[in-house]
């Protein structure tokens, strides 16, 4: 692995977030990880943040509530299309996507949330602040087209980012 500066990939990150998603990684012991289509990287506080949305409703918000930290892991030159496509529409509840995909958890080099080996750029995240959104805050064309259930917005400061 080899450490790269948070901002070196922001257009490729952008452009995954477009087309196809990332994953994102959650827990300790009981591992999962789902794809997010939103979020994206920005400086709060003096510090790049990786802002990333969570349902409410999502297996993975219960885990980010528990353990307050994050893996993002992106496959910028493998062809992982269908196990992004299983992981965004399959939950952690009822399935082991990481079995499921044949994808590798490799531990985080600063917390213990694992990344996924198949993948080239990793961002390693600490929550630092979140915020649930509020209805009534919403514009009501966007409330009406997206919103059955809300989003936590996890503002993870980047501890490290790194590709293999």
């Amino acid at each position: 692995m080899k450490e790269v500066a948070y901002n070196q990939y922001l257009k490729e990150v952008d452009q995954h977030l477009r087309r196809g998603g990332l994953f994102l990684n959650s827990g300790h012991d009981d591992i999962n990880t789902m794809v997010i289509g939103w979020g994206g990287i920005n400086i709060y506080w003096g510090k790049p943040i990786f802002v990333v949305p969570v349902r409410k409703s999502r297996y993975t918000h219960g885990i980010l509530e528990k353990t307050g930290e994050f893996t993002v892991s992106i496959p910028m030159r493998e062809d992982l299309g269908k196990a992004l496509s299983f992981c965004g529409t399959k939950s952690g509840r009822d399935y082991d996507k990481f079995k499921e995909c044949q994808l590798t958890p490799v531990p985080g080099q600063k917390i213990k949330t694992p990344i996924i080996k198949e993948c080239s750029l990793h961002y390693e995240c600490r929550i630092v602040y979140k915020q649930d959104m509020i209805p009534e805050n919403l514009d009501s064309s966007i409330n009406e087209r997206w919103y059955p259930d809300y989003h936590t917005l996890y503002f993870g400061e980047i501890l490290t980012c790194y590709e293999r």
